[in-house]
Formats: C-alpha cells, sequence, structure tokens
C-alpha cells in the first residue's frame, strides 16, 4: 500500500476524539458566571457564587428591570431626575383619579366603594374624550417645536378635568355637562401628553436604546400608578369618603403633580432646535463665543411662554407670513443681501421679522439668528444704514458659521431641522 492510499483511507476514518466544550467563568464585583457554548451554539449561563450583600442584589434587580441596560452610562445627563419626578407624578395622579370617579359616581347618585370608582374609571376616560382628542390632534407640529411646555399642559389640562369631576357632587343637576367638560380636558391631556412622549425619551437616548428607554419608563409609570391607585383606594375610603376631604386633598395632589411634571421638564436636554434654543445658542455665543449643550440650556429655558425675545439673540421673531413681515417695496433689497439663502431677515422697531424658505434647515435658521444678532450689535454702535449694517453682519456671519457649526454639532444639538411650530414659510 503506498502512501496516497494511507492517507485516503485515514480521511475515510470518523474522527473519535471528543469534542472539547468551550466554556469560561467570569467573576465581576463578587459574582462568578459560568459560560458555555451549547452544541446548537447557544451561549448558557451559571450562576456560581454571588457573595453580594441582599440590599445591593435588590437595588441591581431594580435597576435592571426599571432602568435601561447600561444605566447610567447609556443615557443624557438628567435622566434620573427626570424618572424620579415621574414616578412621583403618576404616583399622585393615579391617587387623585380614584378620588375624581368617586365624585361623579356621588354625583349621579350612585354611593360606590372605592375599588368600584377604580374599575369604573376607564368607562368614563373612554366615553366623552374622544371630542378633546380629535381637537388636540391637530396642534402636533406645535407639540413638536415646545414638546415641554404641551407636556406641562397636558397634566395642567388633566388635573383641571379631573378637578371638575371631583367637584361634580356639589351640583348633581349639571352632571353631565360637568363629567362631559372635565372628560373633554382629559381627552386633549391624554393627547399632548402621548404626543409629547417620544421627542422627550429621545433626548436622553444616548446609544440607540430609545425602545429601551421607552420600556422601562413605561414600567416605572406602571409601578407608581398601581401604588397611587392603592393610596387613592385608602384616601377614599378614610380621609377623603367626605367632600370636606377631597377638597384637601384632591387640590394638594395636583400641586404635587404639575410640580413634579415641571421638574421633569426641566431636568429634560431636548436636543432639536426651535426659536427659544435657537435664540439662547446664539446669544450664548455673540456674548462669550461659548456654545451651550443641550445640558447647560435645560434649566434657562421658559417652559410656560417660549416666545419672549432674547436681545442679544438679535431680538428674532419667527413665523409671521412674508407679505406681513416685509413690505414689496424692501423685498428685493432684502433679497439682494442674501442672494443665497432660504430667508428672509426684516428689521423693525421692536423685533427683527425673520421667515424661512419651505425646505430651510435648522443650519438656516441659525445663519439668520446670527446675522441678527450681530445687526443689532453693530446698529447700537453705528449710525450706518439697515442696509449696510445688514451686509456687514452677514459679512461677520459667514466669517465664523462653520466652527460655529462644528462645535454645535459636537455639544450634542440636532441641526438638520428647524421646529418652529406652526410658523409660515415661503418658497420662490
Amino acid at each position: 500500500m503506498n502512501l496516497l492510499d494511507m492517507i485516503k483511507m485515514r480521511k475515510k476514518e470518523p474522527d473519535k476524539t471528543p469534542e472539547i466544550p468551550v466554556y469560561w467563568v467570569e467573576t465581576s464585583d463578587s459574582v462568578s458566571r459560568h459560560f458555555q457554548f451549547q452544541p446548537d451554539g447557544q451561549l448558557s449561563m451559571k450562576l456560581l457564587d454571588d457573595a453580594r450583600p441582599v440590599y445591593r442584589r435588590v437595588v441591581e434587580s431594580f435597576l435592571s428591570k426599571f432602568f435601561p441596560s447600561g444605566y447610567p452610562y447609556s443615557v443624557n445627563e438628567g435622566y434620573l431626575r427626570y424618572t424620579q419626578f415621574r414616578a412621583l407624578q403618576h404616583f399622585s395622579s393615579a391617587a387623585l383619579s380614584v378620588l375624581s370617579t368617586q365624585s361623579l359616581l356621588f354625583a349621579a347618585g350612585l354611593r360606590p366603594t372605592p375599588a368600584q370608582a377604580t374599575a369604573v374609571s376607564w368607562i368614563l376616560k373612554d366615553g366623552m374624550q374622544h371630542v378633546g382628542k380629535l381637537i388636540c390632534s391637530n396642534l402636533g407640529a406645535r407639540m413638536d417645536s415646545e414638546p415641554k411646555r404641551w407636556r406641562i399642559l397636558a397634566d395642567v389640562l388633566y388635573d383641571l378635568g379631573t378637578g371638575l369631576e371631583v367637584l361634580s357632587p356639589l351640583c348633581p343637576h349639571l352632571f353631565l355637562e360637568v363629567a362631559g367638560l372635565g372628560n373633554f380636558a382629559k381627552g386633549m391631556a391624554v393627547v399632548a401628553a402621548r404626543a409629547t412622549r417620544l421627542p422627550i425619551y429621545s433626548s436622553f437616548a444616548k446609544e440607540g436604546n430609545l425602545s429601551d428607554l421607552f420600556a422601562k419608563g413605561e414600567a416605572i409609570s406602571t409601578l407608581f400608578n398601581v401604588l397611587g391607585l392603592g393610596v387613592g383606594i385608602h384616601l377614599a375610603s378614610t380621609f377623603c369618603s367626605s367632600m370636606q376631604g377631597k377638597l384637601v386633598a384632591g387640590p394638594l395632589l395636583s400641586i404635587v403633580h404639575v410640580c413634579c411634571v415641571v421638574e421633569e421638564m426641566r431636568a429634560t436636554p431636548v436636543n432639536t432646535l426651535n426659536p427659544q434654543r435657537t435664540a439662547m445658542i446664539v446669544a450664548d455665543f455673540v456674548k462669550t463665543g461659548k456654545i451651550s449643550s443641550p445640558a447647560d440650556l435645560r434649566y434657562h429655558e421658559d417652559l410656560l411662554f417660549p416666545g419672549r425675545l432674547i436681545e442679544d439673540a438679535g431680538n428674532v421673531k419667527v413665523g409671521q407670513d412674508l407679505h406681513r413681515a416685509v413690505r414689496p417695496s424692501k423685498l428685493r433689497e432684502l433679497k439682494e443681501i442674501f442672494p443665497e439663502e432660504k430667508f428672509i431677515l426684516s428689521p423693525g422697531n421692536r423685533w427683527t421679522d425673520l421667515v424661512l424658505e419651505q425646505n430651510a434647515s435648522g443650519e438656516d435658521a441659525l445663519r439668520a439668528w446670527l446675522v441678527a444678532a450681530y445687526a443689532l450689535s453693530m446698529k447700537k454702535s453705528s449710525h450706518e444704514s439697515t442696509f449696510v449694517t445688514l451686509q456687514d453682519a452677514y459679512a461677520k456671519m459667514n466669517s465664523v458659521f462653520d466652527p460655529f457649526l462644528s462645535e454645535l454639532q459636537a455639544k450634542g444639538w440636532y441641526t438638520d431641522r428647524f421646529l418652529d411650530g406652526t410658523g409660515s414659510r415661503f418658497s420662490w
């Protein structure tokens, strides 16, 4: 038998060497885990030893169920504070809802138990809210621009509707009107709260983990809603079994509820450009030469009146119709100053009107705001005409814009879009 035949015979013989399983042991934070690949390729894990104290196991188990994977490194700054107040907000809201439903049924001539009030609340919610939902659904663009403001407004509307329900036993002959108006307000609140949920969660997503953030946030909401319902049932059976008790506990729970949502929104670092945030960014840059991050600006935003003018940013007002913002006789001159731009600036005595082209982005809005800010600053120290001042300001903006934009994006700002709500735009 030659060498070639021997090699062929060896190839035909099955390899009887037993397969060695691939496994390893990992030890981290006093926890030893055994990992092994199964024959089907799946990875299995078995806990070997856990020397952690009991309280640490409980804490880490809670974090794994109610916080995103990789927390705190997988979320942006402010998430913990947001979550704390969100939990308290849902707790107080759920307790208040039990009291309001019990009051509604009393006003209707029934004498429900607290448990019945909890069950019937879901039926009432689905009844008179639909008109409010339809009306509020037309305001989606404004909610994109100012999600924080509309989130606060949603909870104020919800508490207003709940307050009407709590007061309904005082006027049982107007039960249908009071209950209908209360549920109308709550219907608008539900739409506004749901519509603003995504942009708020998106501001915390740091590693593309939006679904994980959303799931864990809803888990916390559910947990504290259940706890709040339990407290609400206890209050309805004891202290709040009378109308006087409801008139004391209701406003207190409502105040806690609204204060919590305000603190949630203050902790949220929204990174999209709207009129207020753009003006604040430009004002800081013109005054100090520095770029503020979303986390830097979050506590300086005006959540209730976001349309205020900021002098250091040029007193810019955005959203006017072109034919109202610019006189036809000056339109050609303004267009010649900004020949390739997707905006028109029209300085006035009290403010500067900014009108954006239909497809203008956040970068276009930033360019316009910088021109307005520089023009107002130059106007204070110069006696040149408005058009000469605008030309000088435009040249200065072009000289600083590229490094300004690069640092802005490095700070985490999303500059591809400009969310101006229902602001009017134009196209040539």
